[in-house]
């Protein structure tokens, strides 16, 4: 077999893993992998216009697909401005290679002209990660990186190419198998654990399942509903288990959690039974540790051996995938008596229904029940802070709608981005972003991909003037100090005696149209539905919707710091 440059390899590498579409940002260590991509025909190459914009739209594209993300950049700030997007989709487990250019080796280590160790600075945010130094290795290496990212617990992986290794002439073959030495995920299911687990279910007086980000990274929701439905066993979400079930489904509860319903809290804290699939127990679910599901015994399966017992001790581990521990649990199961406990249940949820205050004026629930009504399917993508708690409070997901979010990392900038990479993935779903007017600015400038590649996503912006999320803790817990929060003054401006603050900036309608986007801004209720009208016409363009805010609106229930889940703070 002849001889072919490393450049040309790896191409053929994403021919042989079927990559469809790359989201790449050139340099002078991967031009020459860029003039490769130009000769070829296969993969689609996306050209953002910020490598952290890259990767989260990579991201979301994995996320939406169920395929691997890939992504290529160029060495120095090209590698280190994917970092956020790396840890972004480490915590959330969405399965990436990235490949980034190197200086050739033998500058590796002399402070060369744009040389970074993006191996070592990304250790703890990738799955894996490698600097590729004998051009021998470059097929094997990339063979075992799309393996990593998507098998066991998937995640990024990192490929670092110094750029003389990818000059070199070396065999074509590419590896048709994997075989890694220490690295063997776990597969099935330990039936007798499971057996255990389920006999405790039937026992149970009060069970309740609790489901995490697993449930849906594993694609099990349609198994884990017929699961639910066979028990009669009430279900709380998570906000990255959110549409596991459908939400309209009535054995939904909610989510659980800081910004949680509060049935779902009570139910957790009330439950003699908590049978847990695909979560890590973080601190934004459990409150005080010591207090949570305190009369429960806990059954936990997850696919990572790490996450069980990590935050929560748990009296039956199961490590296992969440679709294959669902599956197997459909054998097993049967009808548990919870007529009482649904009661139980559907009382607080009468007592303290989800509902934001009315006041008199366009608010978020207005704004996403009426994407509810406009959309039978959609992705629905969201930036971080207020607006993504009241998305996930609010938004109605099922078979046909998704959502996407960053949880883990909790990740401004990540909504629009992602709302691209989900489009480019899904073109013929409807993709609606939805980020707050901070957010909004962090990666502003894909608007420019959005036009150019003509994607109609549909950009919410939910603009209150102020970084909304932090503000409300200011509200409640710091007396009302706004300091570095209102986006309308300087950092720490104290304007008092009536002052009028300055003209908001930017002007996002006309910030849109300079793209070559559409731009509506919406301030009453009764321009929702025909702006949402109007986007949809758009088929061959983005299209931006500013909705104004009041920023006396609040995300309740709510948690207090320290506080268990039983100490919410429900209006103010």
């Amino acid at each position: 077999m002849r001889n072919i440059s490393g450049n040309k390899l790896l191409v053929k590498a994403l021919r042989e893993e079927g990559v469809d579409t790359l989201f790449g940002y050139p340099g002078a260590c991967t031009i020459d992998i860029s003039d490769e991509l130009y000769k070829q025909d296969f993969t689609r190459v996306i050209l953002p216009r910020h490598e952290q914009a890259l990767v989260h739209e990579a991201d979301a594209y994995a996320r939406s697909t169920g395929k691997v993300g890939v992504c290529l950049v160029t060495s120095g700030p090209g590698a280190t401005n994917l970092v956020t997007g790396l840890a972004t989709a480490n915590s959330d487990s969405v399965p990436l290679v990235c490949f980034t250019g190197q200086v050739s080796r033998h500058l590796i280590g002399n402070d060369a002209f744009q040389e970074v160790d993006i191996v070592g600075i990304t250790r703890n945010i990738t799955k894996y990660g490698v600097t590729v130094r004998n051009r021998e290795d470059l097929g094997r290496i990339i063979k075992e990186a799309f393996y990593i990212a998507r098998t066991g617990k998937p995640g990024p992986v990192l490929i670092d190419l110094p750029k003389d290794v990818m000059a070199e002439l070396g065999s074509a073959e590419y590896p048709a198998t994997v075989n890694i030495r220490g690295y063997k995920p776990s597969t099935g299911v330990h039936v007798g654990q499971l057996k255990r687990g389920i006999k405790m279910l039937n026992k149970a007086e009060r069970p309740l399942f609790l489901i995490g980000g697993g449930v849906n990274i594993a694609h099990a929701g349609a198994d884990f509903t017929k699961l639910a439905e066979k028990t009669k066993v009430p279900v709380i979400t998570t906000i990255m288990g959110r549409g596991a079930i459908p939400t309209e489904h009535p054995l939904f509860v909610g989510n659980v959690g800081m910004h949680g319903a509060y049935a779902s809290n009570m139910a957790v804290s009330e439950c003699d039974l908590l049978f847990s699939i695909g979560t890590r127990f973080n601190d934004r679910i459990t409150g005080k540790l010591h207090a949570f599901a305190p009369n429960a015994k806990i059954v936990h399966i997850d696919i990572d051996t790490a996450s069980i017992s990590k935050n929560i001790q748990v009296d039956v581990p199961i490590v296992a995938d969440a679709k294959e521990a669902i599956d197997r649990m459909l054998e097993y199961v049967e009808e548990c008596d919870t007529k009482k406990w649904l009661d139980e249940i559907g009382v607080w949820k009468v007592q303290h229904p989800l509902k934001m205050i009315d006041r008199g004026a366009m608010g978020p629930q207005d704004i996403l029940e009426v994407i509810n009504k406009e959309f039978d399917e959609a992705i629905v993508v969201t930036d971080v802070g207020q607006h993504q708690m009241f998305t996930t409070q609010y938004i109605e997901l099922n078979e046909k709608k998704k959502l996407l979010t960053s949880g883990g990392m909790g990740t401004m900038g990540y909504g629009f981005p992602g709302a691209i990479g989900a489009k480019i993935g899904n073109p013929d779903t409807p993709v609606i972003a939805i980020s707050g007017d901070g957010g909004m600015q962090m990666n502003i400038q894909e608007f420019a991909t959005a036009v150019l590649e003509e994607l109609p996503v549909i950009a919410c912006v939910f603009n209150n003037t102020y970084l909304g999320m932090v503000r409300q803790w200011q509200k409640l817990f710091y007396g009302k100090r706004y300091g570095m929060t209102n986006l309308r003054s300087g950092a720490l401006s104290r304007r008092t005696n009536g002052e009028e603050y300055p003209k908001y900036t930017p002007d996002y309608v006309k910030l849109a149209e300079s793209y070559g986007a559409k731009g509506i801004r919406v301030t009453t209720i009764e321009e929702i539905a025909p702006a949402f009208e109007e986007a949809k016409k758009n088929t061959k363009t983005p299209t931006l919707i500013e909705f104004i805010i009041d920023p006396e609106e609040m995300v309740y229930p709510m948690i207090q710091p320290g506080g268990t889940l039983e100490e919410m703070i429900l209006d103010c």
